[in-house]
């Protein structure tokens, strides 16, 4: 059986090389920001909460951002569950534009909307690629208290899955609390995640910003250019935990210290959420966020690293 043509990150890149990557594969963390609610100060959710968002109204929104947005972005990442089937059999994701599945499967529990993910099966690699997928994603929750070979593991035959069917493989660690509670280090945790993760041979590593982005251009550079030592791949940076009108700073400093861009969606559309009319709030509101983010990567990348 001869093996498909790679895909490779020129499928995912602007011309200048960067990369402006929109996220809309957000769960039951989208069904939370519909409800109106945030998580309580230990993370957890009550389950009522999240009743209050049906699955619909989330497949509404991912539907129109990604038709919106994907014009202006160099990949979209999509989950199965809500979106992916539907985006593509509607055409809603604009030629030009790479689209990126979402391999993982989310699991709830001690009232986390997201306590552990793993690898989903039932995304099979060489029928999104049929579906017109250029890549895979699998976020990987990273705990000081849990199993490393497990991780491990996990990521390699993500890794191997992806390779097989000519993908671009993406990972994206998380740095969440040990389940025994007491005293941690989130900024710590990002590091060793990298450490452990970032030289297993995916083809795109997706970071969370180090100290959030809470720090000034010369501290955050510092720390950039140390998780980025740690990944022996190209990196780019989400936006979950970092306020809005900090990341374009954050993307910056990240790019100058060695990222290659983002892949982020809160960013970009969260204030859009619940809009009482959707695509006019996109349009005024996440286009130019996105354009603005594009831009700025563009520039970026195309600086001499410091």
């Amino acid at each position: 059986m001869t093996s498909p043509t790679p895909y490779d990150l020129t499928d995912l890149a602007r011309p200048s090389g960067g990369f402006a990557m929109l996220a809309v594969d957000q769960r039951e963390a989208l069904r939370l920001m519909f409800a109106g609610a945030e998580p309580a100060a230990d993370g957890t959710t009550p389950d009522e909460v999240l009743r209050r968002v049906d699955d619909a109204t989330l497949t509404e929104f991912k539907l129109a951002a990604t038709r919106a947005l994907t014009p202006y972005a160099s990949g979209v990442l999509l989950d199965k569950q809500f979106v992916f089937d539907t985006a593509v059999d509607s055409g809603a994701v604009a030629p030009g534009c790479g689209l990126i599945a979402a391999a993982d499967r989310f699991v709830p529990g001690n009232g986390e909307a997201v306590t552990d993910s793993v690898l989903d099966d039932t995304v099979d690699p060489h029928t999104v690629r049929t579906q017109g997928a250029v890549a895979m994603k699998l976020l990987v929750v990273w705990r000081p208290d849990e199993d490393a070979h497990r991780r491990v593991a996990m990521v390699e035959r993500f890794v191997a899955r992806c390779r097989a069917a000519g993908l671009v493989s993406i990972i994206e660690p998380v740095s969440k609390a040990p389940r025994r509670g007491g005293h941690w280090d989130w900024n710590a945790g990002v590091h060793a995640a990298a450490d452990e993760l970032g030289g297993l041979g995916a083809d795109l590593y997706k970071s969370e910003v180090p100290l959030r982005g809470k720090a000034d251009a010369d501290v955050l550079h510092r720390e950039c250019t140390r998780l980025g030592a740690r990944i022996a791949s190209p990196w780019v940076v989400l936006s979950s935990g970092v306020d809005a009108d900090v990341f374009p700073r954050a993307v910056e400093v990240a790019c100058a210290a060695g990222a290659s861009g983002f892949l982020a969606g809160r960013a970009v559309w969260r204030a859009c959420v619940g809009a009482a009319n959707l695509p006019d709030a996109l349009e005024a509101d996440a286009v130019p966020r996105l354009q603005r983010l594009a831009d700025l990567v563009d520039r970026a990348v195309s600086a001499p690293t410091r």
